[in-house]
């Protein structure tokens, strides 16, 4: 697997929100769902995607938008346009005030908005939990990012346009998966630009020294490394390993080894059925006891924990 392959194979949608937004200015929409990430793409019209802190985003048809949670933002015609109703956690929608919608805006199957022929549409679609998405692509990612469509033609438009408003049997997973590919086809295309900034550890692939070491780490991080096992592995002294690792990568090797077979872990425990003391033993633990450990200390939570669904 090449590491942008690595990077990419996070994203599994699981009833994930989506919609067709429909509106006629002017509109604003006040975005506080925390979700871990939110792609938005302009159909027809234009708009802007403020964020509370950073640069503002201009949205034109055929462009399309990656905001990375939890922090809130707003989708609004014109910078200038209070918001009209506040998109809150689980898909709930109120004004601004607090009051709830109660479907007043509601246009359809998955429509939403003043009308279906809205002077603006957008296709939005929501990961609504953490785990639906790798770690690792996630701090990857700024807080807000586009893709115009001079960058980037989305050949996926007409299908999601057709599909979005569908009421058939399983329908939802169809939604899921139509997600998932336009997250990994519009990231692969703005990790290839010029305004990416992939995480250090995937530039240092590209380095003789800390890009052989990382790719062996990343094949089987399963082995018991050492830094000396490393360092053979690599072709050159463990000083030399440590020192270039540590320069390019940001962290030591053995740091950046309990990171990768953690994040694993975390995949595995939201993907499968395996006990803890299967996933432990295929990603280096010893044992689900010292797994458990190491989880609970980066994640905050136990693997249990973060394997119990989110209500």
């Amino acid at each position: 697997m090449d590491a942008l392959a690595g990077l990419l194979e996070g994203p599994r949608a699981r009833g994930a929100f989506m919609i067709r937004a429909c509106f006629d200015p002017p509109w604003a929409v006040r975005v506080e769902d925390r979700a871990p990430l939110t792609v938005m793409l302009m159909v027809r019209g234009d708009a802007w995607v403020v964020p509370d802190t950073g640069e503002r985003l201009r949205l034109r048809a055929g462009d399309l938008a990656i905001a990375r949670g939890p922090d809130p933002y707003t989708c609004v015609d014109d910078p200038g346009t209070e918001p009209r109703a506040v998109i809150l956690p689980g898909g709930e929608c109120g004004y601004p005030d607090g009051r709830p919608l109660n479907g007043s805006m509601d246009l359809g199957v998955r429509t939403w908005g003043d009308r279906p022929d809205g002077a603006a549409v957008l296709l939005i679609g929501t990961y609504l939990v953490r785990g639906e998405i790798g770690g690792r692509l996630l701090d990857a990612l700024p807080p807000l990012l586009s893709l115009t469509s001079e960058q980037w033609d989305c050949p996926l438009t007409p299908l999601l346009m057709a599909e979005v408003t569908r009421d058939e049997p399983g329908q939802e997973v169809v939604l899921d998966r139509l997600l998932d590919l336009l997250v990994i086809a519009a990231l692969r295309s703005w990790f290839a630009g010029p305004s990416a900034e992939p995480p250090a550890w995937y530039r240092a692939l590209g380095d003789p020294v800390a890009g052989r070491a990382l790719r062996l780490l990343q094949a089987d991080p399963a082995h018991p490394w050492t830094v000396a096992s490393l360092a053979a592995g690599a072709g050159v002294s463990r000083a030399a390993l440590a020192r270039r690792f540590t320069e390019l990568v940001g962290e030591p090797p053995m740091a950046y080894l309990t990171g990768w077979r953690l994040a694993l872990a975390a995949d595995r425990l939201r993907d499968t059925d395996d006990t803890l003391g299967a996933i432990a033993r295929q990603v280096g633990y010893g044992s689900a006891f010292a797994l458990s450990t190491a989880f609970k200390r980066v994640y905050g939570v136990s693997p249990q924990e973060y394997r119990a669904p989110t209500a």
